[in-house]
């Protein structure tokens, strides 16, 4: 599946300053992890955002909508529209709060690597 990468880049530009991140192919687009987590995504020209569980009410509030998989829904992750992140300020603000959601998660340990 193809991916924006205009918004990958742009998701790279605005979490390099916040946190170290990883990135990986995911989902048919990709995705970056903070903290050893899946923190955002980039999934055809939308946005995905983990947010948690807890973060789900205020994230649907602020027009994201429940990121779903096979048609089942992903609990505490967001989907949002490309044309909605296209502000500068409203992809900073959403990447802001997957930045937060995945600093409050303990890393996880490296599993070594199969051979």
């Amino acid at each position: 599946m193809v991916y924006s990468e205009d918004l990958a880049e742009r998701i790279r530009g605005a979490l390099g300053p916040r946190a170290p991140f990883d990135e990986r192919k995911m989902f048919g687009g990709i995705a970056f992890l903070v903290n050893t987590h899946l923190a955002l995504g980039v999934t055809r020209d939308d946005l995905m955002v983990r947010v948690g569980k807890d973060g789900t009410g205020a994230a649907l509030e602020r027009g994201g909508t429940v990121m779903e998989m096979g048609g089942r829904p992903m609990t505490g992750m967001i989907l949002v529209d490309g044309a909605r992140v296209a502000d500068p300020d409203e992809l900073n603000a959403w990447v802001a709060t997957a930045v937060e959601h995945a600093l409050t998660e303990p890393a996880k340990a490296k599993k070594p690597r199969k051979v």
